[in-house]
């Protein structure tokens, strides 16, 4: 079955409402600066000048999670992949505002960046709450498919650690059903609280936050890269 392995392509529009002045002025001002290089090998040494652990997030909504936890791990290099301007702008804000100098961003498809950087070189990757394609005939556009999770395996170093966030009945079944067909991940779960409750950790979003209020249960997967 295609899978955004293959598929490549990206649904929903990349912008959504009309950005103000000073939104404008991040995306004009910082995104250069901070964006990951669009063509060619990328490795720690190219993204921030030195050999230290990265990181990375795909689709960071308004930048949140990749904000708090590149606040939290100041020695790591953090990549966030986000398709959507208006979500771009959200993580510059937090940039620009919390002084981050351990953050590069790529506007555009994950993949396209996950599959430049050497095997074996993240300590971890975020998934949370992708897009869920409910509909059975869409669920060859998840994120949680093999294609994607085999290369996002061959980037994660022994021992790393894949987490996924969900919120979405559908798509956590899905998700278990495809993790559990994988000898390369170990699922770092003994016991119920272990996937319902956020650990320490783990940032809250504001989607998160949303969730919540609308009575969803929210699901926290943490695997191991065997």
């Amino acid at each position: 079955m295609n899978d955004p392995a293959t598929i490549r392509r990206l649904y929903g529009r990349a912008q959504g409402h009309k950005l103000r002045k000073g939104q404008a002025a991040l995306v004009e001002d910082l995104l250069p600066k901070v964006a990951v290089p669009e063509e060619g090998p990328i490795d720690a040494a190219r993204l921030f000048g030195d050999d230290r652990p990265l990181r990375l997030e795909i689709g960071f909504g308004a930048g949140e999670h990749l904000a708090g936890q590149a606040a939290a791990r100041p020695e790591a290099g953090f990549i966030g992949c986000e398709p959507f301007l208006n979500g771009v702008v959200g993580a510059l804000g937090h940039i620009r505002d919390e002084a981050l100098s351990n953050v590069r961003l790529y506007m555009g498809d994950a993949l396209a960046v996950v599959e430049r950087l050497p095997d074996e070189s993240l300590d971890a990757v975020y998934l949370l709450h992708p897009d869920p394609w409910p509909k059975a005939r869409h669920a060859k556009r998840r994120m949680m498919n093999h294609g994607p999770l085999d290369l996002i395996a061959a980037k994660l170093k022994p021992g790393a650690e894949f987490r996924l966030g969900t919120d979405d009945p559908t798509y956590c079944r899905w998700s278990m059903m495809v993790m559990a067909q994988r000898q390369d991940f170990t699922w770092l779960a003994s016991r119920p609280g272990d996937f319902l409750e956020r650990p320490a950790d783990w940032p809250e979003t504001r989607y998160e936050r949303k969730a919540r209020r609308q009575g969803h249960e929210v699901w926290y997967f943490r695997y191991r890269r065997n």
